[in-house]
């Protein structure tokens, strides 16, 4: 019994899952897959980075307003850095959940198509 295989016998299995790969690729569940996750990925990037960008251009240009003293020794500056880990917390729960409900149900389900070779 050899276990060395064919070259030719991997040769269709290995072309029809690409195709199958391709196909998926092609079809409008994997755009509307794309354009879901790019629905939301993109717009909080840029409001993220807005709001982080406003920190830094406040801290070197606002100085006496992110200086000013709130509660004892805390002032705006440091309520602002501390509002950046909160805000990006947030916004990972925030995608954790928008994934789970709107993408991964069609993610799922394009992988089942793809590797079992049919539509459900």
């Amino acid at each position: 019994m050899s276990t060395v295989q064919d070259p030719g016998d991997a040769a269709p299995q290995a072309g029809s899952q690409a195709d199958r790969y391709r196909q998926a690729q092609d079809s409008e569940q994997f755009s509307d897959l794309r354009r879901r996750f790019r629905g939301w990925v993109f717009p909080m990037t840029v409001a993220f980075l807005a709001w982080y960008l406003l920190y830094v251009i406040l801290s070197g240009y606002a100085r006496d307003f992110m200086g000013q003293q709130l509660i004892g020794n805390i002032n705006v500056a440091l309520v602002f850095g501390l509002l950046q880990f909160v805000t990006t917390f947030l916004i990972a729960w925030l995608y954790e959940r928008y994934m789970t409900k709107n993408v991964d149900p069609i993610a799922d389900r394009m992988l089942h198509e793809v590797e079992g070779g049919g539509t459900r």
